[in-house]
């Protein structure tokens, strides 16, 4: 069965750090974008970073520039977000979420759920001020 697992989630204070990964079970992430997703209470899912096939592209939200890395660890069929700096309107669950590679709206469409073949449960982070 093909499906990806998020872990790493928790609770911290404001200014913390936690680190999410992200594995493949029945797929080779090195061979996918791989994207990370939140969604906060009575919010709609929103599209956080994403990083390419090949690791030669990263995307982030705005939001979240500067404070969070995404990261491939292909040994390990893993993707990894550090996310620095939290801040209280960092709570959400964040889903990981994989589709092809290769096409050719990577850039332009990287934040649309829509183009995202398999997603993992999620993992609940809540930063505290």
């Amino acid at each position: 069965q093909v499906q990806v697992v998020e872990s790493g989630g928790g609770l911290v204070q404001a200014g913390g750090s936690l680190r999410l990964s992200c594995t493949g079970s029945g797929l080779y992430l090195g061979a996918w974008n791989v994207g990370w997703f939140r969604q906060a209470p009575g919010k709609e899912r929103e599209p956080v970073s994403c990083i390419n096939d090949r690791a030669s592209a990263t995307y982030y939200a705005a939001s979240v520039t500067g404070r969070f890395t995404i990261s491939q660890d292909v040994d390990k069929n893993t993707m990894s977000l550090r996310m620095d700096n939290l801040k209280p309107e960092d709570t959400a669950v964040y889903y990981c979420a994989a589709r092809r590679s290769g096409i050719s709206y990577e850039g332009r469409r990287w934040g649309d759920l829509t183009t995202y073949d398999y997603w993992g449960q999620g993992t609940q982070v809540t930063v505290s001020s």
